[in-house]
Order: structure tokens, then sequence, then C-alpha cells
């Protein structure tokens, strides 16, 4: 999938949403210098996995946050946890750095990545990309949570802080 496809989908379940084009953003860091509306909307996602490689995770947390992956680790349960690497991000969810989004698990063919937001995230907008980071798209978290429900990954809330 790519931006236009992710509109599509979007648009095909009659989820509202507001995109917004900018220069490309690899970072939070890189979001926050631009001319963007709803920054505090924006959401900051990691791709990470277990140290056997056994179970790959897409972490979606507040931008603001940071975290530590132990205490995260104990509170989903996992082994411990680290950033997978970019060819395992490529090979589960067809994304390359810096364009990581909950809408990757999408791609997801084999649906064996499990998704975890924070709870906090529940009755919020958010700022996600459309699979590219030359856009953002505003909408509210729950309609993210019913597509990738419906599309099959396990979806783990969490209180993360």
């Amino acid at each position: 999938m790519n931006k236009e496809d992710t509109c599509a989908l979007l648009d095909s379940y009659h989820i509202a949403y507001e995109p917004y084009e900018h220069d490309a953003a690899y970072t939070i860091e890189d979001l926050d210098e631009m001319n963007i509306p709803h920054k505090e909307w924006i959401v900051k996602n990691l791709f990470l996995r277990d140290d056997k490689k056994r179970n790959y995770y897409l972490v979606t947390i507040p931008g603001y946050k940071t975290i530590d992956l132990k205490r995260l680790s104990e509170k989903i349960p996992s082994r411990n946890l680290s950033f997978a690497n970019e060819d395992s991000l490529f090979e589960l969810l067809a994304l390359k750095k810096g364009h990581v989004t909950p809408f990757g698990i999408l791609n997801n063919t084999q649906k064996n990545v499990i998704v975890v937001f924070d709870k906090v995230l529940q009755g919020q907008k958010i700022g996600i990309h459309p699979m590219e980071n030359t856009a953002t798209v505003f909408l509210d978290f729950e309609n993210v949570v019913k597509l990738i429900e419906e599309h099959g990954n396990p979806v783990v809330m969490c209180d993360i802080d």
C-alpha cells in the first residue's frame, strides 16, 4: 500500500480524516520544525523485536513521550526488547526507516506483528503517516484500531510511562 491506497481505504470505510502534505519527516523532531497543524496529535511509532527475534511489535505512543524498553517488555509481556532492523521492517511491514506508521500493519500479510498502543491515545485524534513520510493524516484513534483489528493483527492496549 502507498499513500493513495491508504486514503482510498479510509474513504471506502467512510472514515473522516484530515490530510496534510509536508516535506519528508523521518523523526518527531523533523515534524516539530515544520509548520504542521495539530502537532500535539502526532504520534511516535517504534518497530521492536524480542531478543530471540520471535516476536515483533509496532508500538505507538504520543510524540512527546519517551519509552523504557525494559519496562515495556514487562508490561506487554515480552522477552527483552530492542529495535528491529530495517530489513525486518521492510520484510514484515513493507516500510522503510522513517516511514513507520500503524497503517504499515495492513501490509503484514502474515499477521504476525503485535500492535501495542499507549492507552492514553484512546478517545483522541492522532496524526500518522499514510505509508509515506511526506504526509500526515489526522483521524480518530479508534478508527485506526478498528482497521488493524479487522486486518487480524493482535492489538495490545498498555499504560506506557
